[in-house]
C-alpha cells in the first residue's frame, strides 16, 4: 500500500509541475503583458517602465523559475487590479466556492443515486431509457445555457430564487443545480451498472430465497456493494465541479474563486489568473489522489 501511495504522490507531483509550466506559458504567450497592464492609452515610455518594474524584460526561463520559487514558498504574487496579495484574495473567496461545490455534489447524489437504482431495477424498460436520456442531456447541455434558463424561469418569471449573489441560502440553489447537472450522468451510470451487477449476484438470489422484501434486498444488500465505486468517484466529481465554477459563478455573479478568475481574465490581472488555475488544479489533483487511495482500500487488486 505504501508503494502505491508513493507512486500516486510522485505522479501527482509531476502533474502539478506540468500545470505550473502550462499556466505560466499560456499567460505569457497570450500577448504583451506590459501593454495589457498599462492599458490602451499607454505610451511606449509607459510600457517600457512597466516592463522594467515587473521584470518582464528578463528571459522567460528566469521569470518562470522566479515565479515557481515564490509559489513554492506560498507567495502567489500581488494582484495588478486589487493591489493585494493573491493568496489573500483566494483565501477570502474559497469558502464560497467550496460551499457551492458541496451543494452541487449533494444535489447530484440526491438525484443520481435514486434514479440509478430505479433504472437498474427496471433494466431495459421505458423508465430505464428515460433515465438514461436524462443522463445524455446532462452531458449535452452547456452549463452557462442551463444557468441562463434557470435565471429566466425561476428568477425572473416565477421570482422564487435570486438571480445573482449569495445573500441567503437560496442563492446557492440554482448555481448548485447547474454544477450538479454535469455530475449526475456519471454518478447515475455508475450506480446503475453497479446495481445491475449486484442484483445478479448469488447472495441476492439467496436473500430472495429467504423471503426478504425487495426494499431490504436493494437498500441493505445490493446498494451497499454497488455504492463503493460511487463513493470513491465523488471526490473526482467534486474536483470537476470546482473547476467548472468559473463559468457557473460568472453566470450567477457568485463571489467565489471562479468569479475571481473571470474578473481577472477580463481585466488582464495575470498573477491572479495563474494562481487560480494552479490552485484549482492542485485541488483537483488532491481529490483525484484521494479517490485513487479510496479505490485501493476498497479493491486490493488496484495496488498492484
Amino acid at each position: 500500500m505504501l508503494s502505491f501511495i508513493f507512486r500516486r504522490l510522485w505522479l501527482s507531483a509531476l502533474v502539478c509541475l506540468t500545470v505550473l509550466v502550462i499556466s505560466f506559458m499560456l499567460t505569457h504567450l497570450s500577448g504583451d503583458l506590459a501593454a495589457s497592464i498599462a492599458g490602451p492609452n499607454a505610451t511606449a515610455a509607459d510600457i517600457a517602465i512597466i516592463t522594467k518594474n515587473y521584470g518582464l524584460d528578463r528571459p522567460l526561463v528566469v521569470q518562470f523559475f522566479d515565479w515557481a520559487g515564490h509559489v513554492a514558498e506560498g507567495d502567489l504574487g500581488r494582484s495588478y487590479l486589487f493591489h493585494v496579495p493573491v493568496s489573500g484574495l483566494i483565501r477570502e473567496r474559497l469558502p464560497v466556492t467550496l460551499a457551492l461545490g458541496l451543494t452541487g455534489l449533494i444535489i447530484a447524489m440526491l438525484i443520481a443515486l435514486p434514479l440509478g437504482i430505479i433504472a437498474a431495477m427496471r433494466e431495459g424498460s421505458a423508465i430505464d431509457r428515460g433515465i438514461m436520456l436524462i443522463a445524455l442531456l446532462g452531458q449535452a447541455v452547456p452549463g452557462f445555457w442551463l444557468g441562463l434558463l434557470l435565471i429566466v424561469l425561476f428568477g425572473l418569471n416565477l421570482q422564487w430564487l435570486p438571480i445573482s449573489g449569495i445573500d441567503t441560502w437560496k442563492g446557492y440553489i440554482m448555481p448548485g443545480f447547474v454544477l450538479a447537472f454535469s455530475a449526475i450522468p456519471a454518478l447515475m451510470r455508475l450506480t446503475r451498472s453497479g446495481m445491475i451487477e449486484a442484483l445478479c449476484a448469488d447472495y441476492i438470489r439467496t436473500a430472495r430465497a429467504k423471503g426478504l422484501s425487495t426494499t431490504t434486498i436493494v437498500l441493505k444488500h445490493a446498494l451497499r456493494n454497488a455504492a463503493m465505486p460511487v463513493v470513491s468517484i465523488t471526490a473526482v466529481q467534486l474536483g470537476f465541479m470546482l473547476g467548472g465554477s468559473v463559468v457557473t459563478e460568472s453566470v450567477f455573479a457568485v463571489p467565489g474563486v471562479g468569479y475571481l478568475a473571470w474578473e481577472s481574465i477580463t481585466k488582464n490581472d495575470f498573477p491572479v489568473v495563474q494562481a487560480v488555475v494552479l490552485f484549482l488544479a492542485v485541488i483537483y489533483i488532491a481529490l483525484a489522489l484521494l479517490a485513487d487511495m479510496m479505490n485501493a482500500l476498497l479493491d486490493p487488486r488496484l495496488r498492484i
